[in-house]
């Protein structure tokens, strides 16, 4: 039995060892998992931490940041509510400055106002003498025709002549007895009216002159540039003279150098092409680098200031006449004249006076001031062009302003204010006066001491060439000629032609702005203004 049953128990125990083999094989296999999970687990929480601290450190830097933006930000705002504060006051302290200005204008235009009252009643008193000595000049012509009708009815009564043949005997007896009282009454006429007249215009020249009381200093254009060193004159002419020829080629003026220590000279008849060189020299020798191509260089930037400034200028002077609507090439032209003088007498200014007395002077004429304003800010604005073109620069000046659309009131004063041509326009009256009133005022222009004289002997000579004129004097800077003829040898009507003669002989023989009065004494003076 015991034979028989070892094989089974053998297989038990094969099959025991089976059991507990697969039993620590599935407990391994459930431990080896055990563990892995809890591994999982231990893992899972440590990431779950450092998260949490991720989480709590960019908490602290967005709370860091937020502190800091929030500082910035007020004081940004403090910042800008301090400049602001800054701005209001300069707005304010410039708004009490413009109402200061505004006050005193405005009591400036009163006093104005009661002087232009003032005058204006003088007007009327002169008016009012004139139209007496008209209606008295009319009676003594009503006098002298009943005279002469009880004439002839006395001499046909006498001579028992007929009406026509008394008129010729009359006529041929009384003939130079006529001529000599009409004579003396024209000339006692003409002298009341030109009296009248003349008071007349002068109260309104001196209304105009006092309205625009401007100071007026005499300018030139200067053509000399300081250098420190006779060594720098060197290198302005360069290796050679390449600097020099390279500038004269770049602006178009010669420079001359000469012995003459710490000077250089620029030459050229274009003003503007002249003021761009000299600011260019002198910007090169401060500057010490010259050489042709920053020669190039500086004088192509002193061209584009200058440009910009001539556009400036003319800009400023129509605001400041108030003369709206130029072309931009007239502005340019009038920009242009700030560079131009005329007998040291700066024509940009002499155009913004002579804008302003034809203005006042229409207004006080009753005419449009606008108009008059235009016409004399623009009447030398041929001067901006006359190099270039060929003709005086009053008929340069009129064709420039009637290819621009100026009007024909404009254009006729820029080409007549010189009366070379017959005026069609009362405004070119007005021009020419207020351009004779600018250029004649004491210290506005100013001439070499030869020419001087030469001017003050040629007046001389000149009165000196009519027969009975015993003595001439050109007095008041050449403005005024006193004539003295012999008592003996002429009448006062011989010593008014003669007066007529040389101021018609100034006329056809001088060439001189403004006006020269001619004054004749014998026992009267007689008086003629040559224009």
């Amino acid at each position: 039995m015991a034979l028989f049953f070892e094989p089974p128990l053998a297989s038990s125990l094969d099959e025991n060892f089976f059991v507990y083999s697969l039993a620590g094989v599935l407990a391994g296999a459930v431990l080896m998992m055990g563990y892995q999970r809890w591994k999982y687990t231990v893992y899972k929480i440590k990431l779950a931490e450092r998260a949490d601290e991720i989480l709590n450190e960019a908490n602290r830097q967005a709370e860091s940041m937020k502190s800091q933006i929030v500082l910035e930000a007020k004081e940004e705002a403090l910042e800008i509510k301090s400049k602001g504060e800054t701005e209001i006051a300069d707005a304010r302290r410039s708004q009490l400055a413009r109402e200061e200005k505004l006050d005193r204008r405005s009591e400036q235009l009163d006093v104005q106002e009661a002087d232009l009252r003032k005058h204006q009643r003088g007007l009327e008193n002169a008016q009012q003498r004139l139209d007496s000595g008209l209606k008295m000049l009319s009676s003594k012509r009503e006098e002298l025709n009943k005279l002469e009708e009880q004439q002839k009815r006395l001499l046909e009564a006498i001579s028992g002549l007929t009406r026509s043949e008394a008129k010729e005997e009359l006529l041929s007896a009384l003939k130079e007895e006529l001529e000599h009282e009409r004579g003396k009454v024209l000339l006692k006429q003409k002298k009341e009216i030109n009296e009248a007249a003349k008071e007349q215009s002068r109260q309104m020249l001196l209304t105009a002159m006092q309205r625009y009381s401007s100071a007026f200093t005499a300018d030139s254009t200067t053509s000399t540039v300081d250098v420190p060193t006779d060594d720098m004159k060197g290198r302005i002419i360069g290796r050679e003279g390449r600097n020099i020829r390279a500038f004269e080629k770049a602006t178009g003026i010669d420079v001359i150098i000469d012995d003459t220590p710490g000077v250089v000279i620029v030459s050229g008849f274009d003003p503007v092409r002249r003021e761009i060189a000299r600011r260019s020299l002198t910007s090169l020798i401060a500057d010490g680098r010259i050489h042709p191509s920053k020669i190039e260089e500086v004088v192509e930037e002193t061209r584009r200031e200058i440009n910009e400034l001539i556009m400036q200028k003319g800009r400023e002077a129509a605001d400041e006449v108030n003369v709206p609507g130029l072309h931009d090439r007239v502005i340019e032209l009038l920009g242009r004249l700030y560079f131009r003088t005329s007998y040291s007498q700066n024509v940009l200014r002499h155009s913004i006076e002579v804008a302003f007395l034809s203005g006042m002077i229409a207004e006080m004429l009753g005419m449009n001031g606008d108009v008059a304003r235009r016409c004399g800010l623009l009447h030398d604005i041929g001067k901006a062009a006359d190099h270039e073109l060929e003709g005086g620069h009053p008929k340069i000046g009129a064709d420039i302003l009637r290819r621009n659309g100026e009007s024909a009131e404009v254009v006729h004063a820029a080409f007549g204010h010189h009366d070379e041509i017959v005026i069609e326009h009362p405004y070119t009256v007005i021009v020419a006066t207020a351009d004779a009133c600018s250029a004649s005022r004491p210290g506005a222009r100013r001439e070499s001491l030869e020419r001087y004289i030469k001017r003050m002997e040629e007046l001389e000579a000149i009165a000196q060439r009519f027969d009975g004129v015993r003595e001439a004097y050109a007095i008041s800077a050449g403005r005024e000629l006193r004539v003295i003829v012999d008592s003996t040898s002429t009448n006062d009507e011989q010593a008014a032609v003669i007066c007529h003669e040389i101021a018609k002989a100034f006329e056809r023989e001088l060439m001189y702005p403004g006006e020269i009065k001619v004054t004749v004494l014998r026992e009267s003076s007689f008086t003629e203004i040559a224009k």
